[in-house]
């Protein structure tokens, strides 16, 4: 894991990163090792009921190569959405780019374009981001440890 500061919580749909590959759908990459993020995932695979999206944990072999970009993100910063066309977002980013596609969030997710609206998700997400250790109850092999 890299020693990477977790103080930016990054970027969205403004400001897209390309990748090296495109998938045939979006890729959600999160956390495997954190049970908060698995249980989150959990969720938005039952809502995902029309097999919208890929899942892939971050520590799947091969993710790096088949989207190099992905390696130069601190993941703690939180999950990424790769979207079909190459570009990649972050965190409450990503949260907007999957609810814009599933169960009932998509009523509710245009909100997110609301500019304070859209700050305070970041900020929500950030603060989740950074104690998700406590949010999953048990983080086995400090793969959620902040440092």
């Amino acid at each position: 894991m890299r020693a990477m500061s977790t103080a930016t919580t990054h970027t969205d749909a403004d400001t897209p990163h390309a990748t090296g590959a495109t998938p045939a759908r979006p890729v959600i990459v999160f956390d495997g090792d954190c049970p908060f993020c698995r249980q989150q995932i959990a969720k938005i695979r039952r809502m995902d009921r029309h097999d919208v999206f890929e899942y892939v944990p971050r520590q799947a072999e091969g993710l790096e190569q088949r989207f190099p970009k992905l390696a130069e993100g601190d993941f703690n910063t939180g999950m990424r959405l790769v979207h079909v066309d190459g570009t990649i977002d972050i965190g409450a980013d990503a949260v907007y780019g999957i609810a814009r596609r599933v169960g009932w969030w998509r009523w509710f997710a245009w909100l997110y374009r609301v500019p304070v609206l859209k700050q305070i998700c970041r900020a929500g997400y950030a603060w989740i981001a950074r104690n998700r250790q406590r949010l999953g109850k048990t983080c086995d092999n400090g793969a959620c440890k902040i440092d």
